[in-house]
């Protein structure tokens, strides 16, 4: 009997430890009930009351080594980041710790933005959703998530028929504008977030000032609905209701005010000028004007209440840009952000800006030339690598409707030069480029007799790892002693070929430099060289062809098909006569003619 009481009271233990909190468990066995009691009161309710600060957002700070090009976070500092191998850009830097495991500032100010909370009085973090609806975004806003997670899931059929078969995209007007529409791939994805970057001065602010007319046009779908159903009033703001609105963090309105009139927009009523740099004011604009889009100008010029860091922090971007997100994606709102580069020409601040966005876009172009090219970095609506070609004047940027007839305009001025003309592929548009070449003797010996060092290698707009493949490829397989002279390339207006299917072009340019045997006019060279000499086919072989005959090239060299299905010097369907060549030797002799007929 002694033993089964023993055994019982030993379960009646194990089973109020399971019920009970594990520091109830650790009082004495001799403790009265009683005491028992008002001790465990205490400590519960001790445990609630810290349970409750944890949750309301009472959070401690701590300081952390991070780094401020790529976000990275150390123990300790380091003169150079493990992640991004920037040297000197580790920084100390106070975060808060616990409570939502990433932060979340910009998710929580976009929360209680769109819920109507005044964040100047209350802070974001104390809010708390009471309706059951709102529980996911306030579990994306705590924990600093990027979009808001759905509470079950769904099939991929009805995703595909319930949200997003009405989706449309906002057509951009004009030449100007299928053009930008091209590179974003169809036009302006509602809720989409698109980063344009570039150097200073290249016309990043020109480029979304002219986006801003070319949204707010008056056919744009939705937009005279959207007036209609305004509320009537005289105030200034209801009759910008539904337009675009510019927020400029860098510019005054009266600055942005002074372009618009230069370009034609200074009488556009639809269009919102807002000079504003805190965040919370700027999502309350977003979220009670209902703009078609916003356009923040730029996005490391602006700052988020409660977030650690001056504006253009790693910590302050990143906050930013995800309170952007948010409202873009809640209130179906397009959003365009222009990001500073670097000095290495990235785009300023945390790797996860990119990463964030929907669409990068950058912009290029020199400072003495008046052409820039919008190439698409990123697109999760389109095709990457797409390039759209502008000129600039003082009215704007305007559209280039034949980029390769501009690239190429002033090649018949000049003839007998060295150079060669290819077709490459920028995305889904071909685009023909001048590549020449200048071969000069090589300074071996000084006055003294000694040696000067090696021929020099200039590629200016080729790679130079390919380009020193080509080189090395010349002197093996077409026995040319380029050792002897140093060799500069250029590609006309400043473009940067990068597709190995200008080889052939770069090659055949550095050898008519080297034998003083210039190339005909109206002959095009397109393909890809490999170590063994060999030329290799390239892809959208016929749309290449097309574009060259389209410009007056009469004759191709490309490279032999496995099927030779076209004849040697024979017309084809697309205009143009091709020459099929199957190594550097034979489009040497198809281009600058037999070897003792060269200089």
């Amino acid at each position: 009997m002694l033993c089964k009481a023993r055994a019982l009271l030993v379960i009646r233990r194990f089973v109020s430890s399971l019920a009970a909190p594990a520091f109830l468990t650790s009082a004495q066995p001799r403790t009265s009930p009683s005491r028992l009691s008002h001790r465990n009161s205490r400590q519960w309710r001790s445990f609630q009351t810290s349970a409750v600060k944890n949750a309301s957002g009472e959070v401690k700070s701590k300081s952390v080594y991070q780094c401020k090009e790529c976000g990275e976070t150390h123990l300790q500092y380091t003169g150079r980041c493990s992640s991004c191998k920037a040297w000197n850009s580790i920084q100390r830097v106070t975060v808060n710790e616990g409570g939502g495991g990433g932060g979340g500032g910009g998710a929580q100010a976009a929360l209680a933005v769109a819920a109507g909370i005044d964040t100047r009085k209350t802070n974001a973090s104390y809010f708390q959703p009471k309706v059951s609806g709102q529980a996911a975004a306030a579990r994306s806003a705590r924990t600093g998530a990027w979009v808001q997670g759905g509470d079950r899931p769904e099939r991929l059929s009805s995703i595909g028929t319930q949200n997003f078969a009405s989706q449309w995209r906002l057509p951009l007007h004009g030449p100007g504008g299928a053009e930008v529409a091209h590179v974003l791939g169809g036009g302006v994805v509602p809720g989409s977030m698109v980063l344009i970057g570039g150097d200073p001065g290249v016309g990043k602010s020109t480029l979304l000032l002219q986006v801003a007319g070319m949204l707010s046009q008056p056919d744009v779908p939705g937009q005279d609905q959207a007036a209609a159903d305004a509320p009537s009033s005289d105030a200034e703001d209801d009759e910008i209701l539904g337009g675009v609105l510019y927020v400029s963090g860098e510019e005054s309105k009266e600055q942005v005010g002074s372009r618009a009139a230069r370009m034609g927009l200074k009488a556009r009523s639809d269009i919102a000028l807002y000079s504003a740099t805190r965040m919370e004011d700027i999502l309350r604009a977003i979220v009670t004007m209902r703009p078609i889009a916003a356009i923040v100008d730029s996005i490391q010029t602006v700052y988020l209440d409660g977030v650690t860091g001056s504006a253009g922090s790693v910590s302050q971007v990143r906050e930013c840009a995800t309170a952007l997100l948010h409202v873009a994606k809640r209130e179906r709102v397009p959003i365009f952000l222009v990001g500073h580069v670097t000095k290495t020409g990235d785009i300023a601040g945390p790797r996860v800006l990119e990463h964030i966005v929907d669409t990068v876009l950058y912009m290029e172009g020199e400072r003495h030339q008046n052409f820039r090219l919008l190439r698409g970095i990123k697109n999760r609506y389109g095709a990457t690598d797409e390039v759209g070609v502008f000129q600039m004047d003082d009215q704007g940027l305007h559209a280039v409707p034949n980029p390769s007839a501009l690239f190429l305009s002033d090649r018949m001025n000049t003839p007998g030069v060295s150079a060669a003309v290819t077709v490459t592929m920028e995305g889904t548009r071909p685009l023909l480029a001048e590549i020449q070449a200048l071969c000069s003797p090589a300074r071996i010996g000084g006055e003294g007799g000694g040696n000067q060092g090696p021929a020099g290698r200039y590629p200016n707009g080729v790679n130079r790892d390919r380009f020193s493949l080509l080189t090395a490829v010349l002197q093996k397989h077409a026995k040319l002693r380029l050792y002897t002279v140093d060799i500069h390339t250029n590609v006309v207006g400043g473009l940067a070929v990068k597709e190995p299917a200008s080889d052939l072009a770069i090659a055949v340019a550095i050898a008519s430099s080297y034998y003083e045997s210039p190339v005909p006019p109206t002959i095009a060279v397109i393909g890809e060289i490999g170590l063994g000499g060999e030329i290799r086919p390239v892809s959208h072989l016929d749309r290449r062809l097309i574009e060259a005959a389209k410009l007056g090239f009469t004759t191709a060299v490309v490279p032999r098909t496995p099927s030779g299905m076209q004849k040697q010097g024979g017309k084809s369907n697309r205009g143009i006569a091709t020459v099929e060549c199957a190594t550097i030797s034979e489009a040497l002799h198809a281009v600058l003619g037999p070897p003792q007929h060269r200089n």
